[in-house]
């Protein structure tokens, strides 16, 4: 079993594996998220009760990438093959496949089901993750509460439309 006592928190490769993390988190969600905004095939659903503003989702988006990206990165510093570790990689390449099968292949029930197996691989970071670090399990709440909640919004508007 890991601790996060034992990253070394004074060496620059520490700091350079924390930035390559932010950055690349940050820049491939921001980047799908530019290419794949919604248009007029999003304004024309029919949106449940609880729908956000638009603008909402960037913000957020922006702040649950910070703490997707300094958990997986702690997780990678203690033990980079562990289960935990598959599990973050996973989520992440579900959460960047998401918005191009929503908003440009217009499948809500294919995202749907992305978000059911993104669910289930949040989850399973959470709970491997305890065994490494005490507190990239919990980074990860806010996501996973904001993803149940987007699967209440997609699920909704599959039903819907």
């Amino acid at each position: 079993m890991s601790s996060s006592a034992a990253i070394d928190y004074r060496a620059p490769r520490t700091w350079l594996a924390l930035a390559a993390f932010l950055v690349l988190v940050i820049a491939v969600g921001g980047l799908i998220g530019t290419q794949s905004v919604p248009g007029a095939w999003y304004e024309g659903l029919i949106k449940p009760p609880l729908n956000p503003p638009n603008w909402v989702f960037g913000p957020v988006w922006s702040a649950l990438y910070v703490l997707i990206a300094i958990a997986g990165w702690r997780i990678w510093m203690l033990d980079r093959s562990s289960r935990a570790m598959q599990l973050w990689g996973l989520q992440m390449l579900l959460n960047w496949a998401w918005s191009p099968v929503w908003f440009l292949a217009q499948m809500p029930w294919a995202a749907f089901a992305i978000l059911i197996l993104m669910w289930l691989a949040i989850v399973g970071f959470i709970v491997t993750s305890r065994k490494h670090d005490p507190l990239a399990p919990w980074l990860f709440v806010p996501y996973l509460a904001w993803v149940s909640f987007a699967g209440y919004l997609n699920l909704a508007i599959a039903i819907l439309n």
